[in-house]
């Protein structure tokens, strides 16, 4: 992988590319979830390598790319990552991301609007805010406090067994956590959900204008998200597949059959 880096205002942003496959493969874009930094998709890179066009991030404030003040916004992310894209010349992307990687996607999708050519969400959910009961909006504006309450010998281990179902999952999430002081993990962990709530609350139409695939771990516990699935998939006819084994992070607990069905559905937008 070749390190690459993006200047904006306020810091740097540290990405990754893996170009082997030549300028005629297409590009994949892997999108992180919210505190985990671009090793959450070590084992998708390695698989595509030479099959694709690869691009993985850490988003700001996350992992390389701190330090970063909390002062952008979910389209502040989209347009991060749309610069980026522009300047690598991944001009119809297939968009795949991990929980708060899969709202910068469709977020990245409501502002440039017929520029990606596919989007793969995994544990993620609908930034549509018809799905989402008002209660749960306004409890995620909460979390830092949460958080806080909880001493941090305890909320690492906690953190790390929530997320994955996997020795290699919950090592993976715990390398995360090990990187943050307790202060500067839950003041991130906070914003990434008022950055959520704020994106839910906007009422956009945040329509997925490609084709588009949802993983979900069967044994995902991480808040409603199982649940928010299935109403996405009913709601939306989006495609839904059950990644068995797997938890919050089903790429890392099941990252032969996750690969398996993102190649297959890449596949298919060339059919």
């Amino acid at each position: 992988m070749d390190a690459r880096t993006h200047r904006t205002e306020s810091g740097t942003v540290h990405y990754w590319t893996d170009t082997a496959a030549g300028p005629e493969a297409p590009w994949l874009v892997f999108l992180p979830g919210l505190t985990a930094d671009h090793t959450l998709f070590d084992s998708q890179m390695e698989h595509f390598s030479g099959k694709a066009n690869c691009l993985v991030w850490d988003a700001p404030a996350h992992g390389a790319s701190r330090p970063y003040p909390l002062d952008f916004t979910m389209d502040d992310y989209a347009c991060i990552l749309h610069d980026i894209l522009q300047s690598e010349g991944a001009l119809r992307p297939v968009l795949i991301g991990q929980s708060l990687g899969g709202y910068v996607s469709q977020a990245y999708m409501d502002l440039f609007p017929g520029t990606v050519t596919g989007f793969v969400a995994i544990d993620s959910s609908t930034l549509k805010r018809t799905y989402y009961p008002t209660w749960e909006v306004k409890l995620l504006r909460h979390t830092k406090g949460m958080y806080l309450s909880i001493p941090w010998m305890l909320l690492k281990p906690w953190g790390a067994w929530g997320a994955a179902e996997t020795p290699q999952g919950r090592a993976n999430m715990r390398s995360f956590m090990d990187g943050f002081a307790k202060r500067e993990y839950c003041e991130l962990a906070g914003h990434g959900y008022r950055m959520l709530a704020d994106a839910l609350e906007s009422n956009r139409a945040y329509d997925i204008d490609c084709p588009a695939l949802l993983l979900c771990g069967e044994k995902d516990h991480a808040g409603d998200v199982k649940a928010f699935n299935r109403k996405w998939t009913a709601g939306e006819d989006i495609p839904l597949v059950w990644v068995p084994g797997a938890g919050h992070n089903s790429n890392v607990d099941n990252p032969e059959f996750v690969n398996a069905q993102i190649e297959r559905f890449v596949a298919g937008l060339d059919a």
